[in-house]
């Protein structure tokens, strides 16, 4: 039997520290692709499984489709004449990779990051917050957003959040509960309230908000979880399973409560938020003291503990020296140039992800533009690895 955590060791002193991944591609069967991932054109199609929509990135997390193989979303190593995926590699491995101080006290890397590409919006839905999906042995699914730069934002770069505010200061819940039981059309969209997805900016979405993502193509940091729930039945012109409200409810409160126990799951102060833009919207913010003449650095995920992330942006022909606090992972959007020795390429699958490993991490880590445009890349951190990023100021009601 291969030795997963002697052969992990081993990549890792080839590459000092750092970890190569293939990218993980899945499919929807809900919703039409955007085609904007960088795939060629007949291989969004995948038949039965619906058409690929996404991009999960460093992801030790199982896709949770009807229909896909058993290995979707998860992420692979790229070592030669191996096959063996990141979740693998963390579970056998996490002290190498982690640091023995993190992984004694955290399972796995407890994030993931993942493009997703929709040519319409994706229907209104919410995430169960821990109480709701601890019944069915699930995570919560707090998660984040970052509208990607310099590509198409799609027909409805427009985001529904929440309710309208007198739903939950009148506790008027019920005004949503005839489009559950009908399970007929959109309409239910009426009760909420769009913003525009602003590319370079994000919105900041915990678990129980209710939400309809646009069509801008989204990089999203999100907890360990593919838990949800569908409120919405007509979306891109066909009805969608109602299956999909109930995904994760118990049989119990499902027999018992039908289509109210997905009312009982909402967070209905935070979706009823006066200012709910104010208190969820993200901005760049720049990272203290990462100002050089080769770049810098700004946070683009944060407001929590649970995960958080940067964007940096190196200058043609110049170099960019930082160094971490734990295990994080990166995604090169645009531009190519050499990362810590490794050559990195934007739109390149071959070498535009990798995951850097705690020891790694903690020691000065340079990256060199070698192009002619700006290097971009983006980092993802698990949880209570920068207690220090910032936080979201709160407007209160």
């Amino acid at each position: 039997m291969t030795d997963i955590k002697e052969i992990v060791e081993k990549e890792l002193e080839k590459n000092s520290g750092v970890l190569k991944l293939k990218p993980a591609w899945v499919a929807r069967d809900f919703l039409p692709p955007g085609r904007r991932l960088g795939l060629n054109d007949a291989e969004y199609d995948v038949g039965e499984r619906g058409y690929i929509c996404e991009r999960w990135l460093s992801s030790v997390t199982h896709a949770d489709n009807a229909v896909g193989p058993e290995d979707e979303g998860l992420s692979y190593l790229r070592i030669d004449g191996e096959d063996i995926t990141l979740k693998d590699a963390v579970d056998k491995a996490g002290d190498i990779i982690m640091g023995k101080e993190y992984a004694d006290t955290h399972p796995g890397l407890g994030r993931l990051a993942k493009i997703y590409d929709f040519g319409a919006r994706i229907p209104y839905h919410m995430h169960q917050m821990t109480r709701d999906a601890r019944l069915v042995g699930r995570n919560s699914k707090d998660e984040a957003y970052y509208f990607l730069e310099d590509v198409d934002m799609g027909p409805h770069p427009e985001t529904f959040f929440g309710v309208h505010p007198y739903i939950y200061e009148q506790k008027k819940y019920d005004v949503l509960l005839p489009h559950l039981v009908e399970w007929k059309d959109d309409l239910i969209l009426r009760h909420s309230r769009a913003y525009l997805d602003v590319a370079g900016e994000g919105f900041f979405v915990p678990s129980g908000i209710l939400h309809a993502p646009g069509t801008a193509l989204t990089l999203e940091l999100q907890e360990d979880s593919d838990v949800f729930a569908m409120l919405q039945a007509l979306n891109a012109g066909k009805i969608i399973s109602k299956e999909l409200l109930f995904k994760d409810v118990s049989k119990k409160d499902r027999e018992e409560k039908g289509e109210r126990a997905i009312l009982d799951q909402i967070d209905w102060p935070a979706n009823g938020d006066l200012y709910f833009y104010e208190n969820h919207h993200l901005i760049n913010v720049e990272v203290e003291d990462s100002k050089q003449d080769g770049g810098q650095e700004h946070w683009i995920y944060y407001g929590t503990d649970k995960f958080s992330g940067k964007r940096m942006v190196v200058k043609p022909g110049k170099s960019f020296t930082f160094k971490e606090k734990g295990v994080f992972s990166i995604l090169v959007w645009r531009g190519e140039g050499v990362f810590d020795g490794h050559k990195i390429e934007g739109g390149n699958f071959d070498c535009d992800e990798l995951v850097i490993t705690h020891d790694r991490a903690i020691k000065p880590i340079t990256v060199k533009n070698t192009g002619k445009a700006d290097l971009r890349i983006i980092k993802f951190f698990g949880p209570d690895i920068n207690k220090d990023a910032p936080k979201i100021k709160k407007y209160k009601n």
